[in-house]
């Protein structure tokens, strides 16, 4: 098609010029000042006009001999008249009218140079030509901030919509993709500016500020055996004064200056930024100000209805202190945040776990049914020896196994024993002893007081899961290698027993909040990601299908990492003043790393590991559960598998056989890469995809997306839904069961609503987590969903685009199933006790807090 093109365009008279028209889509700069909270735009959109910015058309079919074939460059030419008639697409925008001269050397535009020599930056959408002689309509989508001039060393460059792995990429571009590759990468020295769109590699040593002192210092993750991690994308600040290790710390006023590659930071409609600017809001000025507050006045929740009270009335805040905040928070901001505009009340929306029902989430029913449906339904595992047994190293940890019997649960077990539940797959385990011991002596030195847990539990005929025995262990001493001491709780209803029974499912449910929301969330999703994100910009062109098919999946997931080091990961951040590890919490979770393996994050290995599902033949995706009503996995494995056929249908258009694979040159640089530096310090692990087939290519990409996707819906827009009440998901405990002979006990036995609120989390805790929680769980208004595209010309290859449209309409059949599964009586865990649907994995939502929705990427 392309050679009959270019002869075409042969026969043609040599010299003859002539004008191809199309046009520009800019956005305007649209940087918001919260000093003001208005819209930075430009003065005169005649500013434009005139040589302010210039477009050079680069050929794909002629090189230029004195340029090493590079193609030919054509005349430049400038922006038209505005055109205002023209409707936008999306606020913002404007569109231009340009014209080109082209003859014979240009033949088919395959590439353009842009220049601007304007006095600010604009964000550029697209290019489109019309009428190009023996093409028609050629179409580059752009989505990228441009400079002035001054900015960069050279023009920058913009490639048509079309796909090509390197091998098959027109001779003339070849150069040219090659040089833009190299200015992705930099040379990995000095500090990082603003309009940089250099991507390279760091180590986790910007969490610490060390000129604050020791309480400011914690372990650099990364490059080390005993602290692996993910890396993250480089800065290039200058070292701490204090210790040289350590990066440099923003300022406080600078938070949201972070360096990330320009075209990762938030911009794209305001929402986005309003979101993190609530969030610095909160770190900076909330926290301090409400720990002032309570650390000269402290203050206690007594009963259920004090919490209620958040939501049904608000807490009232000093008028010293509101007063503060109106000087440091700005009145839009100050309003999102304390829901009015004048008063005194910082007040919360009810979170869904509460709404029908204001108790049924203390129902056993209800705590066994969140494991499988909750926000961290990817811990529960079947019970396949008994008694439960610990991975951890008898010679440094001691006996760590668990200490439960046959004749604890033998009368629970409608008539089986042990072996015969084992057998019949109806045992299962929640199991957080291994993950936190070993941490546990650290952790219980501060202010938190807690355990690692073990929660058995049987599943009904019914397809519940019924909670048989909960396990509490602590180091038996100091010293970790005397092993641990462990008491067991059980069912009761009545009595003292009941409110005991409740704290006991209270500290699984500090393990898994504070679990879920380091390990399962940030770590597993947010952390290993980043390196994805890199490698793929450094070694993957923006011609390369691959690159194509995934970078809609990291959107926005380097410049949230970012801010999260800066605000609530770092050192005495948000989530080490809200969750039970503290100021372990990072290095807990680099504990858990050394474990991660990327080939069981695709979903079908996981549900089989942790034993919940085997193959199956007879079963759908050859994969059958052994809970049936499970939630997470039912509608996981319908997204899973509709991503998969994507990715498959869409890679098979490039890679016909394995061997094409194996000589993409980008390709496998990208994965050496990904490997030996994104992931450097699990590098030589065997379970490492080798890349050289296209089933290994397939399912690399469909892991990956279902990563950015589904897996981080499923684990962060519920938070809010199912955490947003703490009593249902406390994320601390500040002290241990209660004994007998004990004031605590007494307490419990008299009071059991105000001894359970002692031990959870205090009022600055709860204020603090519901807050932060409550912005995580939300979906912005420029959302992007999976099975869309912020472009509809994305590609111009028909395949795909055929392709990515029968992945829509499957994923609007599954959001149509899961409406249905939902209305079904009995699917029991669909809904539970508290009448809440499991929507998790639904795909699609409006903006704010619906528990639904699968965004494309991790921005949030």
């Amino acid at each position: 098609m392309l050679l009959h093109t270019i002869s075409k365009l042969k026969s043609r008279g040599k010299g003859e010029v002539q004008k191809i028209k199309g046009k520009v889509v800019l956005l305007r700069s649209n940087s918001l000042d919260y000093n003001e909270i208005q819209s930075s735009v430009l003065d005169n959109i005649s500013e434009f006009w005139g040589a302010k910015v210039s477009f050079q058309l680069i050929s794909s079919v002629n090189g230029d001999r004195s340029k090493e074939l590079q193609g030919k460059v054509g005349k430049k030419t400038y922006l038209g008249n505005w055109m205002a008639k023209m409707v936008p697409v999306s606020p913002g925008e404007t569109v231009f009218k340009i014209s080109f001269d082209w003859d014979e050397d240009i033949g088919i535009p395959g590439a353009f140079l842009i220049r601007n020599n304007h006095f600010t930056k604009f964000f550029l959408k697209s290019l489109t030509l019309e009428d190009v002689p023996c093409v028609g309509r050629i179409h580059f989508d752009c989505n990228s901030w441009i400079y002035p001039s001054g900015k960069y060393k050279s023009d920058r460059i913009f490639f048509v919509n079309k796909a090509y792995i390197p091998n098959e990429t027109p001779e003339p571009l070849r150069k040219y993709r090659e040089d833009e590759l190299k200015n992705l990468r930099g040379d990995g020295r000095g500090e990082r500016q603003e309009w940089d769109r250099i991507y390279d590699y760091d180590i986790y040593n910007d969490l610490e500020d060390p000129n604050n002192g020791s309480t400011y210092v914690r372990p650099i993750l990364g490059a080390s055996m005993q602290y692996p991690y993910p890396r993250r994308g480089r800065t290039g600040r200058s070292p701490s004064k204090k210790d040289k290790n350590y990066e440099s710390r923003l300022s406080s006023s600078l938070t949201l200056n972070i360096y990330v590659p320009r075209d990762e930071r938030f911009g794209h409609l305001k929402e986005s930024d309003f979101l993190a600017y609530t969030l610095k809001s909160i770190a900076q000025s909330i926290k301090p100000g409400l720990e002032e507050l309570f650390n000269r006045n402290p203050r206690e929740f007594d009963s259920f209805q004090d919490v209620l009270n958040l939501y049904e009335g608000g807490f009232s805040l000093p008028k010293s202190l509101l007063e503060k905040f109106r000087q440091s928070i700005p009145a839009p901001l100050l309003k999102e945040i304390f829901r009015t505009d004048g008063e005194k009340f910082l007040k919360f929306p009810l979170p869904q776990v509460i709404q029908d029902n204001k108790s049924a989430w203390r129902t056993d029913e209800e705590f066994a049914r969140e494991m499988l449906a909750g926000v961290n339904p990817i811990i529960i595992r079947r019970l396949q020896e008994f008694p439960p047994t610990s991975k951890l190293d008898p010679n440094v940890y001691g006996d760590q196994n668990s200490k439960i019997a046959e004749e604890h649960i033998i009368n629970s077990l409608d008539g089986l024993t042990v072996e015969e539940a084992i057998k019949q797959n109806k045992l299962y385990i929640l199991d957080h002893h291994d993950a936190l011991m070993p941490y546990l002596n650290k952790i219980n030195s501060t202010s938190t007081k807690t355990y690692a847990t073990r929660t058995l539990l049987f599943l009904n005929v019914d397809g519940t899961l019924r909670p048989l025995v909960i396990e509490l262990s602590l180091p038996q001493s100091q010293r970790d290698e005397l092993g641990a001491t462990s008491k067991l709780y059980f069912p009761a209803e009545e009595g003292v027993e009941s409110s005991i029974w409740q704290l006991a499912k209270a500290y699984v449910a500090v393990n898994d909040a504070g679990y879920h929301q380091v390990i399962s969330h940030w770590l597993n999703t947010h952390a290993i990601m980043e390196p994805f994100v890199i490698a793929t910009n450094r070694q993957l062109s923006v011609l390369h299908p691959i690159h194509k098919l995934l970078v809609p999946h990291y959107r926005d997931t380097m410049n949230i990492n970012a801010f999260a080091r800066q605000t609530l990961i770092n050192a005495d951040g948000i989530l080490e003043s809200t969750h039970f590890q503290s100021k372990y919490t990072m290095e807990l979770s680099s504990y858990i790393y050394k474990d991660w393996v990327f080939t069981d994050q695709a979903l079908p290995r996981d549900l089989i590991k942790r034993g919940m599902a085997i193959e199956d033949s007879n079963s759908p995706h050859g994969l059958k559960l052994l809970i049936e009503d499970y939630p997470f996995a039912v509608d996981g494995l319908e997204i899973w598998f509709a991503i998969k056929t994507w990715v498959k249908e869409y890679c098979s258009s490039y890679y016909k056989n394995d061997t094409i694979v194996q000589d993409d040159i980008e390709l496998q640089s990208w994965w050496k890469e990904l490997k030996e530096k994104g992931h450097a310090d699990l590098k030589d692990k065997p379970w490492w995809p080798k890349m050289v087939t296209l089933e290994e290519l397939v399912e690399t990409c469909t892991t990956i997306i279902w990563i950015s996707s589904a897996l981080h819906a499923a684990v962060n827009f519920g938070q809010y839904p199912y955490g947003g009440y703490l009593p249902n998901r406390p994320t601390i405990s500040r002290r241990f069961m209660p004994e007998k002979g004990t004031p605590q006990y007494l307490e419990l036995e008299s009071d059991p609503e105000k001894a359970f609120l002692r031990t959870i989390n205090a009022q600055l805790q709860t204020l603090l987590g519901i807050s932060l929680i409550e912005i995580l769980s939300r979906h912005s208004s420029d959302e992007i969903y999976l099975g869309k595209r912020e472009s509809l010309e994305w590609i111009s290859d028909q395949p795909s685009l055929e392709a990515f449209e029968k992945f829509g309409k499957r994923l609007e059949e599954i959001e149509y199933e899961i409406v249905k599964r939902n209305r079904d009586p009995d699917l029991k865990n669909r809904v539970g006790p508290i009448n809440m649907p499991y929507t998790s994995l639904y795909p699609t939502s409006t903006e704010g807090l619906t528990g639904k929705g699968i965004p494309n990427s991790i921005s949030i």
